[in-house]
């Protein structure tokens, strides 16, 4: 039985020495495993950082590649592409005198990017992994009324879920309430989350404080990345960092969200944790995007995988 005062997530990584925080969905998810790796690195723990990139990573030098579909990015990689949220945590790890490599993985269908996390994993000797969503759209089935953006975030699932030579797989999601930008209602969060609990995969959830170190640095990081990319901050770490701050509501910190209401609120600081396993065993069509190489495979798939449901989950109503 866990302590009452100790995060699953943490009893889950038990003995794991070397773990592997891969944001899931692409652009600055790797963030929202920020707090989560400078925590495991103060207890002792080996913890390496990466992330599916949207950004072009083909015209990369040659010798930056462990393997295909996986780069090694670092604060001096050369790129002609601006927009480089790896490179940026890269380069901001470095001001901070932090182990600053932060690895790539290509944007790509189930089969290449999970020969890629096999590759890196082997490399690095990784006994867990903790992928990370910036949002909660992860949590997302296939029936409900709305998914999110939810391609690369099942591209990551799938291709962890089929790695059973890695001990511990979980789950991990900070921003509660975002998703709503992309038309995810949030008491389907919760009902998902309950049925999770039910299977016991569901690892409960905890707080990101401002006030704790972690809190300070991811705030501060966040912060960076603003600077270096104004024209296309980041909507779901902006959004935290609002809530980290202690700010509510309707909160407007970039022209992208104009037109658009957000709901920025403390339960954004919020992680909330599951298993791989227990979500991939949830998920409605996962099975159908295994054989999958491109990422327009899986945004086909889902597309004709809802065609097929004779009506998507609604919202529960609740009594006031």
């Amino acid at each position: 039985m866990p302590p009452l005062f100790e995060p699953q997530l943490l009893t889950r990584l038990g003995q794991a020495r070397k773990i592997l925080i891969a944001g899931a969905g692409g652009g600055f998810d790797v963030y929202a495993g920020l707090p989560l790796a400078l925590a495991l690195r103060a207890a002792g723990r080996e913890v390496h950082l990466a992330n599916l990139s949207f950004s072009h990573l083909y015209g990369l030098d040659s010798d930056i590649w462990l393997e295909s579909e996986v780069a090694e990015i670092r604060p001096d990689t050369r790129s002609a592409e601006p927009y480089f949220p790896e490179r940026t945590l890269a380069r901001w790890l470095r001001l901070h005198g932090m182990p600053d490599t932060v690895w790539a993985f290509g944007s790509v269908g189930v089969q290449p990017l999970r020969a890629a996390y096999r590759a890196l994993c082997a490399h690095l000797g990784i006994d867990a992994i903790v992928l990370v969503d910036g949002g909660t759209d992860i949590l997302m089935c296939g029936d409900e009324a709305g998914l999110g953006t939810p391609e690369e975030d099942m591209a990551s699932l799938a291709a962890v879920a089929g790695m059973p030579e890695i001990p511990v797989r979980l789950v991990s999601c900070l921003g509660f309430g975002v998703d709503a930008y992309h038309g995810v209602n949030h008491s389907l969060v919760l009902e998902n989350l309950a049925a999770l609990d039910r299977a016991g995969g569901y690892l409960g959830a905890f707080s990101l404080s401002r006030d704790s170190r972690e809190g300070t640095l991811y705030l501060d990081a966040v912060e960076h990345a603003r600077a270096a990319f104004p024209e296309h901050p980041s909507i779901v770490q902006g959004s935290v960092a609002a809530a980290l701050r202690g700010e509510f509501g309707d909160v407007r910190f970039t022209e992208r969200t104009k037109g658009a209401a957000l709901f920025v609120n403390p339960l954004m600081t919020l992680y909330f944790s599951v298993t791989v396993e227990a979500l991939a065993a949830r998920n409605r069509y996962l099975d159908r995007i295994e054989r999958t190489h491109l990422m327009r495979q899986i945004s086909t798939v889902i597309e004709e995988f809802r065609d097929t449901l004779p009506q998507q989950r609604p919202p529960r109503m609740f009594p006031h």
